[in-house]
């Protein structure tokens, strides 16, 4: 019946009834029954098809044959024909009996089976005994058996869900696991359809999975399927495996699908996802924040990484006094200190930030950049635009989370757009820096306890590269506070030179370096020009820098000539990197194993360059450093030919002089290496550079000084830039005077009457009686105490030096007279009348100097009672 409609079985007419033409489909086609019959002579009358199928012999071959002798083996034929004999006489018959495939049975030939037969005797037209055999394969019973077991096993024993569709896509069957799931007894869901168990969406997938299935014979697996159960409000996942089931002759009868609880498998892998993702967030942290040294940078990484990977708003906000440049940051114990907003970043358009209460001063810059709109969205950060001022409350989350150092779960206003906000102080080293809220609007998971661990860890990530980008400014700042306070002061002043100086520190990336420059007045009217360069960088440098320029200084104060001022100074690097001189460095070098020294090198480059405005000649040393450049009226730059030599510290070499006369009107130009060198260009590039730049040396030298800078493109702040130029300006002739006296005593009254003269033609009238006084004095002890000719020069710029020169190589030396003496007072009397005075070598002799102040209108002051009795 199975193969006759349903609505001509709901009818139930025995007349209405039409059979089919199609194959059976019944249990038939599974157990593989066949029949014959056997005539009076026990022999095969009648052999069907499906005998022809089972035993694969044709009805041919079979028909005619003793069913014994064919298929029972020789050692039980006897038994098998006392059987035949029975069957024959009219008695039913039912067994087992073993059979071999007969020759001509093709592959199978020799086969051995046991079939079970049913015999049923009959009787023919003329009344004659015969049988009808019904056969059944032994084999396919105890298949058929297995297979009831299995189905048995999935329906009743099997720990996933099994439903049975039939083609109308509706349960015939489910098994126990399933009907425990979703409640009843198996014979309850007969009939349902997916739509029963499943949301409508989910529902309208599983319907198309079902119908494809079925109507392509293609088989669906790991099907995820998503809905609750009866009475529990949880999610569920299962995977779905569907396919076409079939009968015995190969008809679709429906669906099989087979059903996997994999909820927690699914929440195992978003937690491992999530555990990735903020694996992943932590390494990007790690590769982006703390990349540079300031602090405002650093707070917009923190949220470059952390928006929209981790939420959709964030701001920080640092304490003010650290952002101030405090020595310490200045957190109040209450939370409330002020903080600057420096940060704010959004991945949600339009999307304001929650506002708290808070007392603000500055709550608006003019920068115009807004952190947030207005309104009131409960749990996240207050309402406040970058760059703003602005306290927390002493009751607020904000302050809660300052003052104790813990984060802080804010949840959202019922409606507000922001549904959950962590604020979470950043703490380094135990000490908070700031504050960064991180919050998360309607769409997005809230924060739970991983999330608030992951916060904590990049607060403190950022936090810390903050901290240290504090610690580096106040370095810096304090280094290049130094660094100026060991330059020149001011605008340098020279006689016979126009100077122009300056001095770019590297930006807050690159730590401050060693340059410096200086400009020091020698006696007559000289003045030395130095620019060196410490290499290294940071504080150290900045000393060395200082220790070095103060050495400078004091060594050009003693005269002496550029290669002895560089040799001096590289003896006293050589010592700079330990305590003591270098020759007792030198000393414990020699007693110490080579591994044991441990001091600090420190090296350095400088040209030292002295100018004499009476004969506008310059000497130069160079020590290591980058030739000077010279530019002559109406000519192009050049680089002055002066040997480099070694760094200061090297030491072992010599340094070499070189001397070059400048016409009027030259610019002389001294640098380091910041201003010709960087990433972008090599030195040489660099070079040709500068020299272009000074092509218009002819304007005022404070227009080509900032031009230069301009030019080359020194805001690049990898390295601290020096510039020192100048233009020459020599001492008029007018201005000197300079007289050769023989070596006799009248000499004296005829350099009196000299230096009259000349304070007359130069309108000096107030300084006459001084200078003569003082000129006496020099000249006289040339005389006694010198040798060869004697050379009296006046030099007139902005003070009056006179200089006597003599053969002789013994130095003046000041000394207190005893009361007895009747002289050793004269150089006492030089010192108490001028305003400095002095000696030094001369390739041929010696020089003694003093310097007055040119009257300015005001009668000069006398030397008092009490210092001229000082003398005695």
């Amino acid at each position: 019946m199975s193969e006759i409609p349903a609505d001509v079985r709901a009818h139930g007419g025995r007349g209405a009834a039409v059979w089919q033409a199609s194959p059976p489909g019944s249990i038939y086609d599974y157990i593989k029954v066949a029949s014959f019959s056997l005539g009076p002579d026990g022999r095969i009358e009648q052999w069907s098809a499906r005998a022809e199928e089972q035993f694969g012999v044709s009805a041919a071959d079979a028909v005619g044959k003793d069913p014994v002798d064919a298929f029972v083996p020789p050692e039980l034929r006897g038994r098998g024909r006392h059987r035949v004999a029975e069957i024959l006489d009219g008695k039913e018959w039912t067994g087992t009996v073993p059979f071999r495939m007969p020759p001509g049975s093709g592959d199978r030939a020799g086969a051995e089976g046991v079939a079970e037969i049913y015999v049923m005797p009959t009787r023919t037209e003329r009344g004659e005994n015969a049988a009808v055999c019904i056969v059944v394969d032994v084999r396919a019973l105890r298949g058929i058996e297995t297979d009831l077991a299995a189905s048995q096993a999935i329906f009743g024993q099997s720990p996933f869900g099994f439903l049975l569709f039939d083609t109308e896509l509706r349960v015939q069957r489910a098994n126990r696991r399933f009907a425990s799931v979703f409640g009843g007894a198996t014979e309850a869901h007969r009939g349902q359809t997916v739509h029963d168990y499943l949301p409508p969406a989910e529902a309208e997938r599983m319907d198309t999975a079902l119908r494809r299935v079925l109507e392509t014979g293609e088989s669906v697996t790991e099907l995820q399927v998503v809905g609750p159960v009866p009475g529990s409000s949880e999610r569920r996942h299962w995977s779905i495996n569907l396919y076409r089931v079939h009968s015995g002759s190969g008809r679709p009868v429906g669906v099989a699908g087979l059903g996997t609880d994999v909820t927690r498998r699914h929440i195992a892998a978003r937690e491992a996802a999530r555990a990735r993702r903020n694996l992943a967030l932590l390494n990007e942290a790690g590769a982006r924040i703390g990349n540079s040294l300031d602090l405002e940078t650093t707070a917009k990484e923190l949220l470059g990484v952390t928006v929209p990977g981790f939420c959709d708003l964030a701001s920080v906000d640092l304490y003010q006094g650290l952002l101030a440049g405090d020595e310490t940051p200045p957190g109040l114990a209450d939370g409330s200190a002020e903080v600057r907003r420096v940060a704010f970043a959004s991945a949600v358009s339009d999307a304001p930030l929650g506002r708290e209460e808070y007392e603000g001063r500055d709550a608006y810059d003019d920068s115009g950049d807004t952190a947030a709109g207005s309104g009131d969205h409960g749990g996240g950060p207050p309402d406040v635009r970058v760059g703003a001022v602005h306290r927390y409350p002493f009751n607020s989350p904000g302050a809660g989370a300052l003052r104790t150092g813990r984060p802080q779960l804010l949840p959202g206003a019922d409606g507000d757009l922001v549904h959950s906000t962590l604020a979470v102080p950043m703490v380094a080293h135990d000490t908070v820096v700031g504050l960064v809220h991180f919050s998360r609007t309607k769409g997005s998971e809230p924060f739970g306890e991983r999330d608030r661990a992951l916060a904590v860890e990049l607060a403190a990530r950022a936090a810390v590269c903050i901290d240290n980008a504090r610690l580096y400014r106040r370095e810096h700042e304090r280094a290049l506070i130094l660094q100026r306070s060991l330059l020149p002061p001011g605008d340098p002043e020279a006689a016979g030179l126009d100077i122009a100086c300056r001095y770019l520190p590297g930006n807050t990336a690159t730590e401050v370096g060693g340059d410096w420059f200086d400009v020091i007045e020698l006696p007559g009217h000289r003045t030395a020009l130095v620019v060196g360069d410490v290499m290294g960088r940071g504080l150290r440098a900045a000393v060395a820098m200082g220790e070095l320029r103060t050495a400078v200084r004091t060594l050009a104060l003693l005269d002496l000539e550029p290669a002895e001022v560089l040799s001096a100074l590289d003896e006293i690097a050589r010592g700079l990197g330990t305590p003591g001189t270098s020759r007792q460095k030198t000393a414990r070098a020699a007693l110490q194993p080579h591994d044991t020294d441990l001091s600090e090198v420190y090296l350095a480059t400088c040209v030292y360059a002295v100018y004499d405005p009476v004969t506008r000649r310059v000497t130069f040393a160079n020590a290591g450093h980058l030739p000077p450049v010279l530019v002559e009226p109406g000519e192009e730059a050049l680089l002055l030919d002066v040997p480099p030599g070694m760094p200061l510290g090297v030491g072992g070499e010599p340094f070499e002089e070189v001397e070059v006369e400048l016409p009027e009107g030259a610019l002389l130009a001294l640098y380091t290496d910041g201003l010709v060198e960087s990433r972008d260009h090599s030195l040489d590039e660099g070079l040709s550079a500068f020299r272009r730049s000074l092509a218009d040396a002819g304007r005022v030298l404070e227009d080509v000084a900032d031009h230069v800078l301009t030019t080359l493109e020194t805001s690049h702040g990898e390295d601290d830039i020096a510039l020192l130029m100048a233009r020459v300006q020599g001492l008029p002739a007018g201005a000197v005077g300079d007289w050769t006296l023989p070596r006799e005593p009248r000499s004296v009254g005829r350099a009196r009457e000299l230096t009259r003269g000349q304070l007359v033609a130069w309108e000096l009238e107030p300084l006459i009686d001084t200078v003569e006084l003082l000129v006496s004095e020099l000249v006289t002890n040339a005389l006694r105490y010198g040798e060869g000719e004697i050379r009296l020069r006046l030099l007139r710029d902005r003070t009056l030096v006179c200089e006597v020169w003599d053969s002789g190589l013994v130095q003046p030396r000041r000394r207190r007279a005893r009361d007895t003496d009747e002289g050793g007072r004269g150089l006492q009397l030089v010192g108490l009348l001028s305003a400095a005075w002095g000696s030094r070598r001369t390739p041929r002799g010696k020089t003694v100097w003093f310097e007055l102040s040119l009257p300015d209108g005001e009668t000069p002051s006398e030397p008092s009672v009490e210092a001229l009795l000082s003398m005695f």
